[in-house]
This record gives structure tokens, C-alpha cells and sequence, in this order.
């Protein structure tokens, strides 16, 4: 099965260290956008023992197990999640090649209905 989203390596390392840090080991990441925020997407990460919706999908990447949500999964499609760490932030970025247009707020985005599938966004 083809992966829709792509961790970098920097993201991997980071859910892993995260994982271990709080005692989450074998718990999955939750990739899902919801209506909302100004711009009318926003995402949601989270970290979950189990798929929360009996439409989410599976996906692993190193050992790291990913949930993406159902909810329109095609405006997800070439999603790449990084992790940077800089002196001016430190997040997982969301890097959506279908994001017609972010918030200012960097915390929600638009996509072009037309198109089926939605920038950058940091958590």
C-alpha cells in the first residue's frame, strides 16, 4: 500500500524520543486535518494507543506507526512531517504540497476543492 505522508528523519527520531520520554512505546501518531481555524483546515497530531475511526489507515515508517485519518485522506496525498529544532522554533512541520494558501497564524490552510486534494504548517 503507498504511503500518502512521509516522515523525514528528523521526525521519526523525534516521535521515537518522544514516545520513549513519556512511556508511549507502541503508541501510533494521528495525522487528521478537521474543519476549522481561519483559513478552514486545520491538522491534528496526536499520539494514540489504536486507530480512533474505523476508516483510519495504517501506516509504519522505521517502527514508527502512523493513523491517518479518513477524513478527505486524498488532501493529505505527498504530506511530508518534519521535525526542526532552530533558535527561532522547534515543531513538527506539516509540508502539504496541496495547501492552496496557509494563515498567517501558520496553523491552518485552504485547499482547492476543485482540485480534490491543501504549504506549511508548524506544531
Amino acid at each position: 500500500m503507498s504511503h500518502p505522508v512521509t516522515l523525514s528523519p528528523a521526525a521519526i527520531t523525534q516521535i521515537h524520543s518522544l514516545l520513549k520520554e513519556n512511556e508511549m512505546e507502541g503508541y501510533a501518531l494521528r495525522l487528521a486535518i478537521r474543519g476549522g481555524g481561519c483559513s478552514g483546515y486545520s491538522y491534528q497530531l496526536e499520539f494514540v494507543e489504536g486507530p480512533e475511526l474505523e476508516d483510519d489507515s495504517e501506516y509504519s515508517y522505521e517502527d514508527v506507526r502512523v493513523l491517518v485519518g479518513a477524513f478527505k485522506l486524498d488532501y493529505l496525498t505527498g504530506t511530508v512531517i518534519d521535525f526542526q529544532d532552530s533558535l527561532m522554533e522547534a515543531g513538527f512541520k506539516i509540508l502539504n504540497p496541496n495547501a492552496k494558501r496557509a494563515c498567517g497564524c501558520g496553523e491552518s490552510f485552504d485547499i482547492d476543492d476543485k482540485m480534490g486534494s491543501a504549504g506549511a504548517s508548524a506544531y
